[in-house]
């Protein structure tokens, strides 16, 4: 299960695109929280603490414990909800959080995570990941990292669909278990030899037909 880390916060009184722009000059990253009942206001971080935050996650979505500095109450279980980040520089520019109550339901999207190498990989095929992450819901305490499966046993042309998928005890999700989330294919090589070695032998035949008939 996800932990709580602690992330300190500012309240943030001055908004506009000048300030925001002056403090990212600073190392500062504006940002915003809102839900769980109470009024929406502007917060600030630092940016190298977020940063290093981000990077540690293996979710997008993903809590943290804020605490939170001229705020009526200091600290905030937030869930991040959205980070915007700048192009070409790959900055990070606003961070939306989104407060939550340990008794509430959330929604996040948590990423799947496949493990060993299939039996049809083995024998020549190609591993196709379609989803790699999903919507899961759960109370916060409940809040996976990630959805692990293991594939090893994927032959060729066999599928791992999210009906296979081992959710954590309070995680469920409501997306239709029908829903392939990775299979072994047929390699390219592999189809197209079948096709020529077809054709090749479709050809052999008519020649020989061709010679017995003259």
């Amino acid at each position: 299960m996800a932990s709580h880390e602690t992330l300190q916060a500012t309240k943030r009184e001055q908004a506009g695109t000048g300030v925001a722009k002056k403090l990212r000059r600073d190392g500062i990253i504006p940002a915003i929280i809102y839900g769980a009942d109470q009024d929406n206001y502007a917060i600030q971080l630092k940016s190298n603490d977020f940063g290093d935050l981000l990077r540690r996650s293996t979710s997008d979505n993903f809590l943290v414990n804020l605490e939170i500095e001229g705020a009526k109450e200091k600290t905030k279980l937030a869930m991040v909800q959205e980070v915007q980040i700048k192009p070409l520089t790959g900055a990070i520019i606003h961070v939306d959080f989104h407060a939550v109550k340990e008794d509430q339901t959330l929604t996040a999207q948590v990423p799947i995570e496949l493990s060993g190498e299939p039996e049809g990989v083995k024998t020549g095929g190609i591993l196709e990941h379609q989803l790699r992450s999903i919507e899961v819901h759960c109370r916060p305490a409940d809040l996976p990292e990630k959805i692990e499966a293991d594939i090893s046993h994927l032959e060729l042309d066999d599928a791992l669909h999210v009906s296979d998928l081992a959710f954590p005890e309070g995680v469920e999700t409501l997306m239709d278990g029908g829903v392939v989330v990775a299979m072994v294919a047929a390699s390219r090589a592999a189809v197209s030899g079948g096709i020529e070695g077809e054709e090749g032998a479709e050809g052999e035949a008519a020649a020989e037909g061709e010679e017995a008939a003259s």
